[in-house]
């Protein structure tokens, strides 16, 4: 067992070891009396939507109708592992995608399947036919994973099945002739996400079938064709391909509209494990071909990544969101290790809601991220200032000031000519958790390897994860959600995103930021979010 000595010898080893270049800085974590003793007290998030208890992964389903958001989720309800079995669609809605209420779950197996990842559309026109002339019909579609047949080595376990809600997405109903499409044999043929295509007056489905993209089109939601294929040889391909999300989006700006592929993939992420990874391009009604500018992008880069953290998978958004805004949510955890992390009354949880924006420079396209306006509606308290200067070391926020534990940090740098400049995080218990900007190897990085519980899986521990920046920055700006366990990071108003978990022993109670030399502060604001 390690010594509260050895603990605080390691704390101020981890900063050395995250600034080497650094003099010798020390950093003090500040005490508290605060005691937590339990695992709800401890791990659970103050502002992330979590299952009371039970199994979480994909997010599904989501959709806005009559004021009110769904957010639907791979869900067992009964332990907090998962059983690929018996998984159900949780559910949960919201009025702003801040504040959730989890539901009953929604949709359970059958003898068909376990009900895997889909989506869900409001289907205003009644293509479906599911409406009882009052209701406007709200159609599920997901796949079927048939257990038995993947036991028995069979190919075709997996197809796409529809249920419908006349209730706002209360109940539902199974359609009597699912399957409605069957599998061509092919191993992964999963996670349907559909979208009505106005132009060409169809419902268009976008099918994950093992490392590539399957469209297939409809009038009604229960009859389709196949249209196209996308992904041979293009973007990340090491692992499956899952969760995929086609959408228009105007570039910023302009009036000029480009469509926009999200494809999540596992393994095979930047930092190890699960990621999500994007395409930019133009959809005719058939085929999707990326934008010619895009195309010489990822020559350079290979992969478009939507988030170069450890935790945010499964990516997708919302259907019918007001004013034609593009929102999605994620799973904040990694297949790596998911099934694993300390928790035992429940395990899973959703990253914050964001808003997609999508900007295009003269040599490339960035689908920037930023979390949804509605936050900033749940501010109690505030610590801001203005031109901080200090040499090596400033104290940013202490537990007396602000909760670190609930808490958006938002910050600018100026003048960054020195290498790096690292935040810490620090606890009573000597806990560190480091993250920051290298600016002489050009990269965003975070440092988990010291912020408490990590033994439980080999592939969690890790020194760092990475965000490469594709220059050396003048200025840096800083938004830094911080929510008991999680750290979500949006770099230069979303330009470069990170997601990370940690499971510290005590809250973190203390931020300070250090360089090797001076550091210049423009603005500071740390807002305290607090949600009953």
């Amino acid at each position: 067992m390690i010594s509260k000595k050895q603990l605080q010898l390691a704390f101020c080893s981890g900063i050395l070891m995250i600034i080497a270049s650094c003099k010798t800085a020390s950093v003090t974590a500040q005490t508290t009396n605060v005691t937590v003793t339990t695992e709800e007290q401890i791990y659970r998030p103050n502002f992330h939507f979590t299952p009371k208890k039970g199994w979480m992964n994909d997010p599904n389903g989501l959709f806005y109708l009559n004021g009110t958001y769904h957010l639907f989720f791979q869900h067992t309800p009964f332990q907090s592992i998962p059983d690929f079995s018996k998984m159900h669609w949780g559910h949960a809605i919201s009025k702003d995608l801040i504040k959730w209420e989890e539901l009953t779950p929604a949709i359970a197996y059958d003898e068909k399947g376990a009900i895997f990842s889909g989506s869900a559309v409001v289907d205003k026109d009644n293509t479906s036919g599911f409406g009882d002339g009052t209701n406007v019909p709200v159609v599920a579609i997901f796949t079927y994973h048939n257990m038995q047949k993947e036991k028995a080595g069979e190919i075709d376990a997996q197809s796409q099945a529809i249920a419908y809600s006349l209730d706002n997405g209360k109940t539902w109903t199974k359609y009597s002739n699912n399957p409605v499409l069957k599998n061509p044999g092919i191993k992964d043929f999963r996670d349907p996400k559909v979208f009505w295509d106005a132009k060409r007056e169809q419902w268009v489905m976008g099918l994950a079938a093992q490392d590539r993209q399957h469209f297939y089109a409809s009038k009604n939601l229960k009859d389709w064709v196949f249209l196209s294929e996308f992904g041979k040889d293009v973007g990340g391909h090491g692992g499956v391909w899952e969760c995929p999300d086609l959408f228009p989006i105007k570039i910023e700006g302009t009036e000029e509209e480009k469509w926009v592929l999200i494809v999540n993939i596992n393994p095979g992420g930047p930092n190890g494990g699960s990621a999500a990874q994007y395409f930019v391009g133009d959809f005719d009604g058939k085929n999707f071909k990326m934008d010619a500018l895009f195309t010489q992008q990822l020559q350079k880069e290979k992969v478009a990544w939507l988030d170069l953290g450890r935790d945010n998978y499964a990516s997708v958004s919302f259907d019918n969101v007001p004013d034609n805004k593009r929102v999605i949510i994620g799973w904040m955890s990694n297949w790596d290790y998911a099934s694993q992390v300390p928790t035992n009354q429940w395990r899973g949880t959703t990253t914050i809601a964001r808003e997609l924006k999508l900007i295009k420079n003269e040599d490339h396209y960035s689908l920037v991220s930023e979390p949804v306006h509605q936050l900033e509606n749940y501010t109690s308290k505030s610590v801001k200032e203005k031109g901080i200067t200090a040499n090596e070391k400033v104290t940013l926020a202490e537990n007396n000031e602000i909760d670190l534990t609930k808490a958006v940090v938002e910050l600018s740098l100026k003048d960054l000519e020195l290498a790096t400049y690292t935040f810490a995080l620090s606890n009573k218990e000597g806990e560190l958790l480091t993250f920051g900007i290298n600016n002489a190897e050009h990269y965003l990085f975070i440092d988990r390897s010291k912020s408490g519980k990590n033994n439980f899986s080999d592939k969690f521990y890790q020194p760092l994860t990475k965000a490469i920046l594709d220059k050396k920055q003048k200025e840096a700006v800083f938004k830094i959600i911080l929510d008991k366990t999680s750290l979500e990071i949006f770099f230069n108003n979303g330009e470069k995103v990170m997601t990370d978990i940690f499971f510290n022993s005590s809250p973190f109670t203390r931020l300070d930021l250090l360089s090797e030399g001076k550091i210049n502060v423009q603005n500071l604001e740390i807002n305290q979010i607090n949600i009953n």
